[in-house]
């Protein structure tokens, strides 16, 4: 008897830690296989011609069973069987990521004298993800801004915004997000909860977060990729500096929308200088 299948994710990459158990219609266990690191299953026990029932798992993911019959050439195919994250929810391979920082944008938009927006940047940050394999709820987000690198265009304004009136880079050179946990908020939605530093204050801070999605990138490797927004009050962070312009409006905003559009690659290294 050959027994093959094709463990994958929604987004079609393998799961190289499911297991197949096959058991006859009484729930007897006659056969455990795992798969290998393409996801595949490929075992030579034999099996009597007949119906059994497969039961695929993985840690991490809902569990998925089904019929299957041994034909009389002793063969059985399950064929791709897709497991779906435990919850519903979905998220990449467990295990360490690694930011891009080349292909990722750390942004925050302001109102300007309540009519427009000014965007800006961060250009020199570090982050990292850990997908934690038993609870991905437990999953963990690391990152490390340099606040002198803020960019929004204009010279002027960014040694405004580097000085005391605002992120007072010489102080306060980094500006830290630690996650706490996660909360399921839909299919490929999340809630990360998490502690911001900045300027010395450290608050929770919450993100909204949307999984995009996983593909092979040109160096080899595996990348994710994520988009996340959050609102924060300059004011909770000591950023109290305003200038307060015709009919008492306020030149900018104390409102900050942060957003986030972020690649990271499977592993603790980037692969590519």
């Amino acid at each position: 008897m050959a027994l093959t299948a094709r463990i994958r994710t929604r987004d079609g990459w393998a799961l190289s830690h499911a297991v197949v158990t096959v058991t006859d219609m009484t729930g007897t266990q006659m056969l455990r296989a795992e798969a290998d690191d393409e996801g595949a299953v490929r075992d030579t026990t034999e099996l009597v011609p007949g119906p059994y029932t497969v039961i695929i798992t993985a840690v991490g993911y809902a569990p998925s069973a089904s019929t299957a019959i041994v034909t009389a050439s002793g063969r059985a195919e399950v064929g791709t069987v897709t497991l779906a994250r435990q919850g519903g929810a979905e998220l990449p391979p467990p295990g360490p990521w690694t930011v891009d920082p080349a292909h990722s944008t750390v942004g925050a938009v302001a109102r300007h004298l309540g009519i427009s927006s000014v965007r800006g940047r961060f250009t020199d940050f570090t982050a990292s993800v850990e997908i934690a394999p038993d609870d991905v709820t437990k999953s963990r987000v690391e990152t490390v801004i340099r606040a002198a690198s803020i960019d929004t265009g204009n010279d002027m304004r960014d040694t405004h915004l580097r000085s005391s009136d605002f992120l007072d880079v010489e102080t306060y050179p980094k500006i830290t997000y630690l996650s706490t946990g996660l909360t399921a908020a839909g299919p490929d939605r999340w809630t990360v909860h998490g502690t911001l530093t900045m300027r010395g204050v450290a608050r929770p801070v919450d993100l909204d977060l949307a999984y995009l999605g996983t593909g092979s990138d040109p160096w080899g490797g595996t990348r994710a990729a994520f988009r996340a927004t959050a609102e924060l009050h300059r004011e909770d962070f000591a950023m109290d500096y305003n200038q307060v312009v015709q009919a008492g409006i306020a030149a900018i905003g104390t409102t900050l929308k942060v957003e986030l559009d972020v690649q990271a690659v499977q592993g603790d290294a980037l692969p590519h200088p």
